[in-house]
């Protein structure tokens, strides 16, 4: 009776001795994997269609539970991209003109199962650099005009303080202005005072009153998820370009959607901000902090002011002596910068063309710019401005593109305030060379490569420093 009752419905068999024990101490026994062995129970797997920028996909086939930020993962590793933590899947909704960020924690199974089957819904891979923006930089994300916080709270809140409260169960900060609201049913649009608080959002039918008498009740976010209109003005027929909307998670028509439309994008992005984090709450924050466990001296809401490394230490440098030296004086440090740009031009132009003969100079200087990713050739302003947005509306975001009103400038499209500013390139001749520059004259650069480069480093007459470029990544 080697088989022994246990409890009264599981039978406990005893083990069974291994026959080869020396297969269990191999030294190459910790090279096999767990995930290269077969499973006992393996997961369900379907296969996505992923798209890029340029409209080039790719099929995966994925497991039934993967999430948004694993599929990130594997297109990153597929492609050799490097992980800066702003990769995202996009959600687009293409009969309806709405868009949105799936955040990380997300199933992309459940995505895709509200989406109707006659529609052409897409998701695509792309860059968003504002994804966690407000955890750097709150008091951007949420103007003093718009936001109160509970009686209790006397003393000014730091912008730490504003992130605790909103992560907090017990207290919420209220959002509060006027939003435009499409009415049920019609065409028409009304402009309403609107409160978010922590059990919905509300509007008031008297003015800008607060009494409970006066609030009703527009919408709570547990069974519906919030879009970004991709289309403006052209399917809503909104009163202005920055709408946003909730859809209930299993409707696919216009009928049960709730729009609304903000007077600009700052206030558009203090509504979406301040939705996701009561709708998410904690778990963005460990969405946005898990690149970063086990780093020292990433304690919860130390890393708000981080910087790359780069930006803290770079500083220009003299070696042509016996010593090296650190160059202070600026206008040293940009002429300096201009001698090596073109020293590194000089040797670059010995490589040869596809004939055999060097590159010259000129023509090497007029097109150069052309291979980086951050030109864009023959793009509108429109355009432009799509791609920053797509890519994160934060300070420094930019790209750089053919001026359309005169054919031999450049215009650089860059995002500041929340705001997207173009500042116009201009080819100067002087002694019958080419400098291009942004600010008449005063400084001047041999090409667009150099002119980027130093204002990554500089921030001179632009109101920030470019820090990140928007690409049309292919997969």
């Amino acid at each position: 009776n080697r088989i022994k009752k246990k409890d009264d419905n599981v039978l406990a068999i005893p083990s069974i001795p291994n026959p080869f024990p020396e297969l269990c101490c191999s030294p190459f026994a910790s090279v096999l994997s767990a995930s290269l062995l077969p499973k006992a129970t393996s997961r369900k797997k379907q296969v996505i269609k992923v798209y890029s920028e340029d409209d080039t996909s790719r099929a995966l086939e994925v497991p039934s539970d993967i999430t948004a930020r694993d599929v990130c993962q594997l297109l990153i590793l597929k492609n050799h991209y490097i992980d800066d933590h702003s990769w995202t899947l996009f959600e687009q909704l293409t009969h309806t003109g709405l868009g949105r960020a799936i955040e990380d924690h997300e199933l992309v199974m459940e995505v895709q199962s509200n989406w109707v089957m006659e529609e052409e819904n897409k998701l695509y891979f792309r860059k968003n650099y504002a994804k966690y923006e407000f955890f750097k930089n709150p008091l951007s994300f949420f103007p003093d005009h718009m936001i109160s916080f509970p009686s209790e709270t006397n003393a000014a809140v730091s912008h730490t303080g504003i992130l605790q409260m909103f992560l907090s169960s017990s207290t919420y900060p209220e959002i509060h202005g006027y939003l435009h609201a499409k009415e049920q049913g019609k065409k028409s649009w009304k402009k309403l005072y609107f409160l978010l608080r922590r059990s919905g959002l509300y509007f008031s039918t008297k003015g800008t009153s607060k009494e409970p008498r006066h609030l009703q009740f527009f919408c709570e976010f547990s069974n519906s998820d919030m879009y970004m209109s991709l289309t403006g003005k052209k399917i809503s027929g909104a009163p202005t370009n920055y709408g946003f909307c909730f859809k209930p998670n299993k409707s696919g028509g216009t009928r049960d959607l709730k729009q609304l439309c903000a007077d600009d994008e700052q206030s558009r992005t203090c509504w979406m901000t301040a939705i996701r984090l009561l709708k998410y709450g904690m778990q963005l924050y460990q969405n946005y902090m898990q690149p970063y466990q086990g780093r020292s001296g990433c304690s919860p809401l130390n890393i708000t002011s981080m910087k790359s490394i780069s930006e803290n230490s770079l500083v220009a440098m003299d070696f042509s002596g016996d010593r090296s030296r650190i160059i202070e004086n600026p206008t040293e440090a940009l002429s300096v910068a201009v001698e090596e740009g073109l020293a590194w031009r000089r040797r670059g132009c010995l490589r040869l063309n596809s004939h055999g003969s060097p590159i010259a100079l000129s023509n090497m200087g007029m097109s150069i710019h052309r291979s980086q990713s951050w030109f864009h050739h023959k793009i509108s302003r429109e355009e432009a401005q799509r791609l920053i947005l797509q890519h994160g509306l934060v300070d420094g975001v930019f790209l750089v593109r053919d001026s359309q009103s005169n054919p031999k400038t450049f215009v650089l499209s860059l995002g500041h305030g929340l705001k997207i500013k173009h500042f116009q390139i201009v080819p100067l001749e002087d002694d019958g060379k080419l400098f291009y520059t942004l600010d008449d004259g005063h400084t001047r650069f041999t090409d667009l490569i150099q002119l980027v480069e130093f204002y990554q480093l500089n921030k001179g007459v632009l109101p920030c420093k470019l820090k990140h470029y928007c690409a049309r990544i292919a997969l």
